[in-house]
């Protein structure tokens, strides 16, 4: 008789599974940013933890100044991305344009440049001697260039928005190539002019996409250093500057501490925030699909011949359908 082999409980083997990256993680991530908030709550002084640490932190001009800065410049630069990567993704997505699918795919390879890269193209270009000032001064025989606007947060705000566009191109050129043709095609024969199409056919369909990109954008603008200290901006202080303050120059490792939780938490929260209007926003869109089918959209009267039947040969309704495409 064959020998009976015990089974194997699926879940039990699959915690097994998952102990080993559950240990690294808490090794890696988890454990380093409990130090943190530990010493968050103990003061200098070696007193007993307390949330003193953080009523003299928070009170502070310098943190109050910072954090006012870091969500300024957030939020410019997720609008930012948000209204260039959109523009430039309808544009590559849906204008025909030699060259289109290789800008589309050096959108993935810009990806992988690193922030302060983008940041030293900006300052060999619009920098105090950076290429656009040398040929102006070579042009008019001025002492110094226009431009000097990179050491302020406008700078700033322009290297986060380059730097960051592409994350919001990405999600948006995946979305964009999902769209049904025949869907542009009935607007377009119905009249709809193509902004008009863009609003109400193309961009409820990138919605969500939209949203990813800009959360992501969001978080990334919180959290950048290497933009702020190569652009050389002194006078702007966001909290990772902050917290680099602190710690190196300062020697204040609690104030750097509680700096770091605040731009941990401000982050998780946004990110939690944003994870619950896409929920609710892709359970709102499945309703109303459910609950409204898809119908083939009826012609409009012009359309028909006077016999009732469907018009073929209507120039006017092709090239509309053309432009949608585009």
């Amino acid at each position: 008789m064959p020998e009976h082999q015990p089974r194997t409980h699926p879940r039990r083997t699959a915690a097994l599974w998952a102990l080993p990256p559950a240990a690294a993680l808490g090794l890696v991530f988890l454990y380093p940013l409990a130090l943190v908030v530990a010493q968050s709550f103990t003061p200098e002084n070696g007193a007993a933890a307390s949330t003193a640490p953080y009523a003299a932190v928070l009170a502070t001009a310098s943190f109050q100044g910072a954090l006012t800065t870091t969500v300024l410049l957030a939020a410019g630069a997720t609008l930012g991305a948000l209204l260039l990567g959109l523009a430039l993704s309808l544009v590559i997505a849906f204008v025909p344009f030699p060259g289109g699918r290789a800008l589309a795919r050096f959108i993935d390879v810009f990806l992988a440049f690193p922030s302060f890269l983008i940041t030293l193209a900006l300052l060999f270009l619009y920098g105090t001697a950076g290429i656009a000032n040398g040929l102006w001064t070579d042009l008019t025989g001025a002492a110094h260039g226009p431009l000097d606007f990179l050491h302020t947060p406008w700078g700033v705000l322009l290297a986060e928005v380059t730097s960051f566009t592409p994350f919001v191109m990405r999600p948006l050129l995946a979305a964009f190539s999902q769209v049904e043709t025949g869907q542009l095609e009935a607007a377009a024969s119905l009249g709809a002019r193509p902004w008009r199409i863009v609003r109400t056919v193309i961009l409820p369909e990138a919605l969500p996409s939209l949203a990813a990109g800009g959360a992501l954008v969001l978080v990334l603008s919180l959290n950048e250093f290497g933009i702020v200290l190569f652009t050389g901006a002194k006078n702007v202080v966001t909290l990772p500057v902050l917290v680099y303050s602190k710690a190196i120059l300062d020697g204040d490792y609690t104030g750097a501490c509680v700096v770091a939780v605040v731009n941990v938490a401000l982050s998780a929260a946004l990110y939690a925030l944003y994870r619950t209007a896409v929920s609710r926003t892709a359970a709102g869109r499945g309703t109303s699909r459910t609950a409204r089918p898809r119908t083939r959209p009826d012609r409009s009267p012009g359309d028909r011949t006077p016999t009732g039947r469907p018009r073929t040969d209507t120039p006017a309704r092709t090239g509309a359908a053309h432009h949608a495409r585009a």
